[in-house]
């Protein structure tokens, strides 16, 4: 069985303060896009999960968020001791993007093993071994546009971003989520509600209101200056705006015009070759 593994884009991420668990209480506006991973699954008759990659420095075993999830999966559907899974991940969006690929990989796996052995799980258990895996699992499970709340596991419905083309940039420069929440814990101002802001963006059905709207606490803490070029570079070229997705350093930009996007992208490519054009794809659930 193949599947797509579509990567994540967040509209808005607000950081309203650290939980008594040590975790971080969250407010997102995320959305589903068309750049994925490729992820085929075989069943086998011998217990276990192997795994191979087209790109060999992404690693097997307990550090890989597919091999959890299938471990989990077959040990929950009560599979682990008479059934194994053979996963090959075809990887296409860039690793520490903030684009959400280990937990988008994590997912399709999930689905598609409860698919090949006859639906063994309802829909609400998928969901709990997705936290398990990480806490952007459930999002990408649903898909679509959705409002996210607490470590990212409560969803909510969300309007339908308008029709556009979406052209994404990652700088190669690396970001230390720690880092950024430690800054985060740090502000005296109470971040600005990008979340409460996109969602009313979205209701208006406006594309350029969205863009207006779009925000990120992680980009507004760590600053980086490659993050601050591209997104300059993509509203020069037509973005009604632009925004550091998740915990970096990936940026988007939102664009009306298809034409005007894959122009963009293709402007972007020989500075920043982890480039890309894409579209919102419909919600899962």
């Amino acid at each position: 069985m193949k599947l797509p593994a579509p990567a994540k884009l967040n509209l808005s991420l607000d950081i309203l303060g650290r939980r008594e668990d040590g975790y971080h209480e969250l407010s997102m506006v995320m959305l589903s896009v068309s750049l994925c991973d490729g992820i085929e699954l075989n069943l086998t008759p011998k217990p276990g999960v192997l795994f191979s990659c087209s790109d060999p420095d992404v690693p097997g075993g307990e550090k890989n968020t597919a091999c959890r999830a299938a471990a989990l999966f077959l040990k929950r559907a009560g599979l682990a001791e008479t059934t194994g899974v053979q996963i090959f991940l075809e990887k296409r969006i860039p690793s520490q993007a903030g684009m959400g690929g280990g937990s988008a990989d994590a997912a399709a796996v999930l689905r598609g093993l409860n698919e090949l052995t006859g639906f063994p799980l309802p829909e609400e258990n998928l969901f709990e071994l997705g936290l398990q895996v990480g806490a952007d699992v459930p999002f990408c499970l649903a898909g679509g546009v959705k409002l996210a709340q607490g470590v990212g596991e409560r969803l909510s419905p969300a309007p339908e971003l308008p029709p556009c083309a979406i052209v994404v940039c990652k700088p190669p420069v690396g970001v230390s989520t720690a880092e950024a929440f430690r800054r985060a814990d740090e502000r005296t101002d109470g971040g600005k509600d990008y979340t409460g802001a996109v969602l009313a963006a979205l209701k208006t059905g406006s594309l350029e209101a969205v863009g207006e709207a779009l925000g990120n606490d992680f980009e507004d803490v760590m600053r980086l200056p490659e993050v601050e070029t591209i997104k300059e570079r993509l509203l020069h070229a037509g973005a009604v705006g632009a925004c550091m997705t998740g915990s970096g350093s990936a940026v988007f930009g939102l664009f009306r015009d298809a034409k005007d996007a894959q122009a963009c992208a293709f402007a972007l490519l020989p500075e920043w070759h982890d480039t890309f054009l894409c579209f919102p794809v419909p919600r899962s659930v």
